[in-house]
């Protein structure tokens, strides 16, 4: 297959590290955030894009999966993968990566809407060079390996 699509790349600050010596849970979603920034810049819906379309992605939802381990030493990288999109959505999968080791420690999918930031902001459809960036990464990465479970509903058996 395909290498996976490197996107972003960072450090561990000391204050995202919790009393297990491990990266606290939250900073993933920081990562994963900051990630989604870059591929946005990737996508060519980068600041400039921004301020004059007024357009911009909100995240609609977000699934996380931990896999193992993050320490204060290490530091990740996050692989995107796109499983799909429509005229107006992106589903992204962001996989962070530990540096020393190649190790995939989390997975997080995120529901991406194209947003134009008016007076009340609306859905709306991408602009067609955003929409052609998008395919164009799609096929890039349609054929990077699966990374965990994928997302699904959480939830215990009830008891009855």
């Amino acid at each position: 297959g395909l290498i996976p699509m490197q996107i972003y790349r960072t450090e561990l600050a000391p204050e995202w590290i919790d009393y297990n010596g491990h990266l606290r849970d939250a900073f993933y979603g920081l990562i994963v955030s900051y990630a989604s920034d870059a591929l946005m810049d990737r996508l060519g819906m980068d600041a400039a894009y921004r301020e004059l379309t007024h357009n911009t992605l909100y995240t609609l939802e977000m699934h996380t999966h931990f896999f193992h381990e993050v320490k204060q030493s290490d530091s990740v990288f996050v692989n995107v993968r796109i499983l799909g999109a429509d005229q107006k959505r992106i589903h992204a999968a962001f996989d962070i990566v530990r540096d020393t080791d190649a190790v995939v420690a989390a997975s997080a999918e995120l529901m991406l809407l194209h947003v134009h930031q008016g007076a009340t902001p609306a859905s709306a459809p991408f602009p067609p060079e955003i929409a052609s960036a998008v395919t164009k990464l799609a096929t890039a990465t349609a054929s990077a390996q699966e990374v965990g479970p994928g997302s699904r509903r959480m939830e215990l058996p009830r008891r009855h």
